[in-house]
């Protein structure tokens, strides 16, 4: 699975260990994030993100 970068902050979102904190299990795919998921640093938006 592709890792992706937030372009304001840099923060890179890796499917491998998904986001716990924020209740994204590891192995969930970019594209399988919730609609409501943010950049858990900035805040950003999906939008503002681009493929490593």
């Amino acid at each position: 699975m592709e890792k992706w970068v937030c372009e304001p902050c840099g923060y890179v979102y890796d499917p491998a260990e998904g986001d716990p904190d924020n209740g994204v299990e590891p192995g969930t795919a970019f594209e399988n994030l919730p609609e409501d998921w943010v950049c858990p640093v900035c805040g950003a938006t999906q939008d503002m993100f681009v493929k490593e």
